[in-house]
Formats: structure tokens, C-alpha cells, sequence
């Protein structure tokens, strides 16, 4: 009996019937028509691996039923990430726009992205883009794997595809369990912040206070949240200013500095995480924010909404399991360093990289006279390409002692100096050199930090994009084998909560060590996958907390 994964297909004709059919059977299979997609996959094997259009437009419909389902292939991300690696970046990525591509018919534009409503489970009431008949999504499908295997290194674009399409059955579950949140605790800490409100429009009683006080220090009324505002107020007190920002205002000697940088911390949280906010967002005693796998360029991840990816500390106080579970909050210790090691494969750095203590420490030890800060330094100059002052003295002692690695992303800066592209490890393609002028042709409206004019900040952003998006590569695997385990295991455990560093699983009590271990041996496992077998460790910093804030 073969042990080669099932798969099969399923597409929505747009009259309210599914169609479906296995892609391995090789007297053509036979289709099954239903109004209702979880019956679909119930008549297919276990463990079948689904082709749909777009994870996003099926599986909250699943969800919502009760059905789960073990793999899928996206057509539509799987699209976008091949588009990329031909250098075709900003053609339509869409199910038809393949479809008529294939067929060399008209291809059609991709829809506008989606603006998110707090609180709505978009994807069963959003209007869908025209339905593509299964025989064609069967034919998009088999002309995917062709050009997979195309690719320089097909098994690795294959498994990116995978890997990145398991991150969509993720983003669906998360989206649907929800970060629980204490709305209670939330109102309390407002309160507590900013003062009581005021009826009507008006700013909280703390944040009146802040601005009374700066338009005192002035000796005319200012509005602190307006930056134009305070600079001009600066400026006829003798001191120019670009900006508002913190650090270009927290060394002035001004009687309005203090009580400005309060205002502008208590406002930010006001704007951004207020009693607004927490109406439009928390509900039920959940945070949805609608994660989105392969937002960025790197293949980061992002939130429709919400502001998840940067909920403050303080704020975090909210985030309080449920009686009787637990939060287990996962930090991956020093990721892209590691990563570096491993896609580099500088012998040197990945032996220091694969010892059972802190990184930073380890390389102090090979040429920075014990100082982990000059370390650190100058391992992330290397990165993110600080090449002057003792930027440039640290990287050429980072260079002596790991030349392998260090070259590897001097290549990917050279590479991107000279308008070539670069990939990650496993294959995800960094866009052409693009005049912001064109920035609206890009998908879903993304804005390169680079203009084809600027060949500097191109190589500064490819010698980035190998190491940060190699990292989300690996990030893709660790939560696709967290996601397995914690379902082969039987938990109630709920994946709730991602960033590119950051995982959070909300579990029993009693769940929370076996979590603790499944989370340890994902990101092992994960390695090993992504990069094949090195000496690099990738150990977590874990801690089993009833709230958020507690964790760091």
C-alpha cells in the first residue's frame, strides 16, 4: 500500500455547490457535487492534502462547521510566491488570473485588497472574485507543481509552498480560537493611564492635564498630538526641530519636554489600544486581529487590523488566560543570527551557533574580548548593513572570525546593488528594483524601502531580506510541526497568537509542560527541515504565565 499523501481538489462553482475530486487517481477519479464543502472533505481519506483557490475564502467556512482539515495547497499564495521567483512580481496572482495566463486568454486584475471590519468573520460574508471551474483549478495546479520543478532548488520551493500554505490553515485557526482578552482588566488599566473620560469628544482627563502643562511651558495653547503644532512652538522658542520623535526631543532643555514625551506615550496608547479600540476589536472575551502568513516581503507575517503585532506592554496586561489554562509565551533566542549560521553554513559560526548557551556570549569570546554588547553589534550590522564608525571596526572582526558568513550577505548586498534577485533559503524572491512611482501595481499595495535609483538602500534591504526571510521559512515549519503535534497529541491547546519571533499557545493547565516540550521540538524539528542537518541550535525562551505581561 503506497503511504503517498492523497490529494485532492475542490472548487465552488459560484451556485452554491462544491465540486471535488482526487488529483492521484489515474482512471480520473471520481467527483462528488454538495452544497456543503465539510461534506467534501469528509468523503476524502484522512490526512488528504486539499488544492483550493484560497485558504482565506474556504476554511473559515470549514471551521465554522466544524471541519479541520491536516494540509492544503493554496493555489493563490502558491501563485504569488512563483510569480515572485520568475521575477514577475505584481502580475495578478489570483486562481482565474493563472488560470487565463495557462490559457492565454485576457487575465484579469486581482481584486482590491480588503480593508478589515472589527469584528467580522470576513471571509463567509465577503463578495469572491469569479468562481474557477475545478478543471481549471485542477490544470493550475498541475502547471504549479511543473513550475516548481523548474525551480533552482525544487524540492526546497516545494516545500515553501507547502510550508506556507500550512501557515494559512494556522492563520484560519487563530483567527477563529481568538488571543483571550479581559476587557475588564483593559477598561481598569485605561482608566488607570489616561483618567476618567470626559462627555462627548473630549481627551481623558490625564492627557487635558499633559496638554494644559505643555501649553504652559509655551505660553499659548499647543496641541501636543499635533507635530506641526509643537514644531512651530519650538521654533519660536529658538529651538529648530525636524521632528517630533523621542529622540530628537528628550535631550532639549525646555520645560515642555517632559510633559510632552507623557502626552505622546499616553496619547499612542489612547489612539491605538483606547476604549475605541477595545469596542471595535475585543469581543466575547477575544482578540481577533485576522492574521495574514507572507504579509511582507520577508515573508512576515501581518494583521488585517488591530494593531496585534504591536500591543504595548502595559496593555498586554489584558491578555489573561481563561480559569483554569494557561499562556504559554515562546521567544526564539536570537533567530536570524542563527539562521545566518545555518543558511551561510560558515563552519566556525555554526559550531559557536549549536553551544547550549547565550549566542552573543558564545562570539564575544572569538574576537570581542568577552564584550557581548560589541558582539551583538556587530552581528546585526552584518545584518541589517551598519558599515560606518564602529559599525565598520566591529564587522571587520565579525569577518575575520566568520568569513563565510559575513560574505554570504555582503553577496546578497552586492546582488541587490546591481538590481539581481535574491532569495531565502528556501526560495522566496525579493521584488525587482521598483520607482515608487509604480508602488500601486505591487500587491495588495505594498511599498519597497528601495527606489531603482537607490542602489545602496537595495543592497542594504537583499542583504536583510536572506536572513530575515530565511527566518520566516524556518517560522513556517515551526508552527506547521507545532500545529501537527499538539493535534496528534490529542490537546485542547490553541495556537492563539504569532509574530516572527513570538509564538503563543493558550492551553489547560495541566497541558501546559507537554506544550512547553511541543514547542521545543517543533523548532528543532523545524531546523532540521528548513536547513537540512547543522550544529545550530534553535532553543526558546518559555514561560507558562496565566497574563501576557507577565511573560518578559
Amino acid at each position: 500500500m503506497s503511504d503517498r499523501i492523497p490529494r485532492w481538489a475542490l472548487a465552488e462553482d459560484g451556485d452554491g455547490r462544491w465540486h471535488a475530486t482526487p488529483l492521484d487517481d489515474p482512471t480520473g477519479g471520481r467527483r462528488l457535487t454538495t452544497t456543503d464543502p465539510a461534506e467534501a472533505i469528509r468523503a476524502a481519506p484522512t490526512g488528504t492534502r486539499w488544492v483550493w483557490r484560497s485558504t482565506q475564502a474556504v476554511y473559515p467556512r470549514l471551521l465554522a462547521a466544524g471541519t479541520r482539515v491536516e494540509r492544503c495547497h493554496d493555489i493563490e499564495d502558491a501563485e504569488l510566491l512563483l510569480l515572485a521567483h520568475e521575477g514577475r512580481l505584481g502580475e495578478p496572482r489570483s486562481a482565474a488570473a493563472a488560470w487565463a495566463r495557462l490559457t492565454n486568454a485576457p487575465v484579469p486584475p486581482d481584486p482590491p485588497q480588503r480593508a478589515a471590519e472589527p469584528g467580522s468573520q470576513h471571509s463567509l460574508f465577503d463578495p469572491q472574485p469569479a468562481p474557477v471551474p475545478l478543471d481549471a483549478l485542477v490544470a493550475v495546479h498541475a502547471d504549479q507543481v511543473k513550475r516548481q520543478g523548474a525551480t533552482a532548488h525544487p524540492d526546497r520551493m516545494r516545500l515553501l509552498v507547502a510550508s506556507e500554505s500550512a501557515a494559512f490553515l494556522v492563520a484560519a485557526e487563530m483567527n477563529r480560537a481568538g488571543l483571550p482578552w479581559r476587557a475588564d482588566v483593559h477598561r481598569a488599566l485605561l482608566t488607570e493611564l489616561l483618567g476618567e473620560r470626559y462627555a462627548g469628544r473630549g481627551q481623558p482627563r490625564r492627557l487635558a492635564e499633559l496638554a494644559d502643562e505643555v501649553s504652559a511651558a509655551f505660553g499659548r495653547r499647543v496641541r501636543p498630538e499635533l507635530a506641526a503644532d509643537v514644531i512651530k512652538a519650538f521654533a519660536e522658542a529658538g529651538i529648530k526641530l525636524k521632528s517630533t520623535r523621542r529622540w530628537e526631543i528628550q535631550e532639549l532643555e525646555h520645560p515642555a519636554v517632559e510633559p510632552l514625551i507623557a502626552f505622546k506615550k499616553l496619547y499612542r496608547i489612547y489612539t491605538a489600544h483606547g476604549w475605541s479600540w477595545l469596542a471595535d476589536w475585543v469581543h466575547d472575551g477575544r482578540f481577533r486581529p485576522e492574521f495574514i502568513p507572507g504579509g511582507t516581503y520577508t515573508g512576515r507575517w501581518v494583521t488585517n487590523g488591530g494593531g496585534a503585532l504591536q500591543i504595548p506592554k502595559v496593555i498586554r496586561r489584558a491578555v489573561v488566560a481563561d480559569p483554569g489554562w494557561r499562556l504559554v509565551v515562546a521567544d526564539a533566542d536570537q533567530m536570524e543570527p542563527r539562521v545566518l549560521a545555518a543558511i551561510s553554513r560558515d563552519p566556525a559560526f555554526m559550531e559557536v551557533a549549536g553551544r547550549p548557551e547565550d549566542l552573543y556570549t558564545s562570539i564575544s569570546r572569538q574576537g570581542f574580548s568577552g564584550d557581548r554588547d560589541m558582539a551583538k553589534i556587530a552581528v546585526l550590522g552584518a545584518v541589517y548593513g551598519q558599515t560606518s564608525g564602529d559599525g565598520l571596526k566591529n564587522l571587520a572582526a565579525l569577518r575575520r572570525r566568520f568569513p563565510r558568513a559575513v560574505a554570504y550577505v555582503d553577496d546578497a548586498a552586492k546582488a541587490g546593488e546591481e538590481g539581481r534577485l535574491v532569495r531565502t533559503w528556501l526560495g522566496r524572491t525579493c521584488p525587482p528594483p521598483t520607482d515608487p512611482e509604480d508602488a500601486e501595481e505591487l500587491p495588495d499595495g505594498y511599498v519597497p524601502s528601495y527606489a531603482s535609483t537607490d542602489a545602496r538602500a537595495r543592497g542594504r534591504f537583499t542583504r536583510n531580506f536572506v536572513v530575515q526571510g530565511s527566518a520566516a521559512d524556518w517560522a513556517l515549519l515551526l508552527l506547521a510541526a507545532l500545529r501537527r503535534s499538539l493535534a496528534e497529541a490529542g490537546m485542547r491547546a490553541e495556537l492563539v497568537f504569532f509574530q516572527h519571533d513570538e509564538v503563543i499557545v493558550h492551553c489547560p493547565e495541566e497541558e501546559a509542560p507537554a506544550v512547553v516540550a511541543a514547542i521545543r521540538a517543533a523548532g528543532d524539528l523545524a531546523g532540521r527541515i528548513t536547513f537540512g542537518e547543522t550544529p545550530v541550535r534553535f532553543p526558546f525562551t518559555t514561560a507558562v504565565v496565566e497574563c501576557y505581561a507577565d511573560a518578559k
